[in-house]
Parts: C-alpha cells; sequence; structure tokens
C-alpha cells in the first residue's frame, strides 16, 4: 500500500507524535508501535513499525509494487 519511503516518513512522524506526549509510561526514546492501516481493499493494507526497530538483521520487507505504484499516483 505504501512505499517504503512513505512508511518510513509515517514512522518517524508517529514516533515524534508519542515522544510528544511526554507521557510517564513512555520510554524517553524508541518507543515501540506497530501500525496497521487498512486500504478500501481487501489486499490493500501496510503494517508500519518504528524505523530504529531495522537493521542488518532485520531488514525491512519491501513490495516492489508499491514502490512503482507510488512515482505512478503522485504523477496523477
Amino acid at each position: 500500500m505504501f512505499s517504503m519511503k512513505e512508511k518510513i516518513f509515517i514512522a518517524g512522524e508517529v514516533e515524534k507524535i508519542l515522544l510528544k506526549l511526554n507521557h510517564p509510561e513512555m520510554p524517553k526514546e524508541n518507543p515501540l508501535f506497530e501500525l496497521k492501516v487498512i486500504g478500501k481493499e481487501n489486499w490493500s493494507w501496510a503494517e508500519i513499525k518504528p524505523n530504529w526497530t531495522f537493521g542488518i538483521d532485520n531488514p525491512p520487507k519491501i513490495n516492489p509494487f508499491n514502490e512503482v505504484a507510488r512515482d505512478i499516483l503522485k504523477d496523477r
């Protein structure tokens, strides 16, 4: 549904919002969250996790269709 660039942006913004709340039960850095976005079709969804959770041992999964679709849709 979203390209990797869009997921990275969304994850960064969610992390900023969570940390800005300064809730006493939240960590002061690297909040752990999972966001599932359901699209308008039953096959259209996205799972978004914090950017800092990805590394050499856990690279983000990329759907090549989403990467291409992002460029096609932005030109509309």
